[in-house]
């Protein structure tokens, strides 16, 4: 069984090693931008260098899937791994705004079974485990509870014409944290329509669903992890009674750009 005290102790550690060089403490962190364009910084480096070590030792028949490491196809084999974003967020990060976590999900047999979220810029950390429940803090959560898709709130700068019945509520660069905010039921609805990775979800995803709210992909779909190609398109975390309005309006978008 893992040792849940020592999976806390490891993901405080991660967060202090992010905050030793997080600017919003006065730090100037090395950054650059991948082939993507997507920003990294030194600390996601030194983030998920520490957590490959710590994660091993703790479960050594894990294997690893992380945005920072290059794949290793042998994580497909033994179907337990550590799904890892060392810092999610990274360009709130690098700006010195509290909208960034660590994100570490255990994932078995393709779902997520132990998750945790650590936003230390914002002072929470937030755990879920399949069956036991989700919490921030120590705070058990409870998701959303909305019955009426218009008018939900959802984490997000602007909002589609066709959205225009939704309200904006405050927006993380994390996507970790903007799931996360369904789970706290400080947002109705999230929704993506784009491609993603496990990483990004993984640990946020299962933190949601233990709350008690509905966790799909765009087109209502399960989640599977540890997946040969570990993209997806789209996802999708609501309060379960708006869920099936939001698929409505959402798949036809999400056919028409995935293809």
């Amino acid at each position: 069984m893992l040792n849940g005290a020592r999976f806390d102790s490891i993901m405080a550690e991660a967060g202090r090693i992010a905050l030793a060089q997080w600017p919003g403490m006065g730090h100037e962190p090395e950054t650059w931008h991948k082939e993507d364009n997507s920003p990294v910084c030194a600390a996601d480096l030194a983030v998920n260098s520490y957590l490959k070590d710590a994660l091993t030792d703790l479960l050594p028949s894990a294997g690893w899937l992380s945005e920072e490491t290059v794949d290793a196809p042998d994580r497909l084999e033994g179907g337990l791994i550590w799904l890892v974003d060392p810092i999610d967020g990274t360009r709130d990060f690098i700006r010195g705004r509290t909208g960034w976590s660590v994100s570490v999900a255990l994932v078995s047999a393709n779902r997520p079974l132990i998750a945790g979220l650590n936003a230390p810029a914002r002072g929470e950390y937030w755990t879920a485990q399949a069956g036991q429940g989700s919490f921030r803090n120590g705070q058990r959560l409870v998701a959303s509870q909305r019955t009426e898709l218009a008018g939900a709130r959802t984490p997000a700068d602007v909002l589609p014409k066709e959205d225009v019945d939704l309200t904006c509520v405050d927006k993380p660069n994390s996507i970790a944290l903007r799931i996360a905010m369904v789970a706290a039921d400080e947002a109705d609805l999230l929704a993506t329509l784009r491609w993603g990775y496990e990483w990004d979800i993984g640990a946020a995803g299962l933190i949601a669903r233990e709350a008690g709210a509905a966790v799909t992909d765009a087109f209502g779909r399960a989640l599977a992890y540890n997946k040969r190609d570990p993209r997806a398109f789209g996802l999708l975390v609501s309060a379960p009674a708006i869920h099936g309005a939001a698929i409505e309006r959402i798949s036809e978008r999400a056919r028409r750009l995935s293809a």
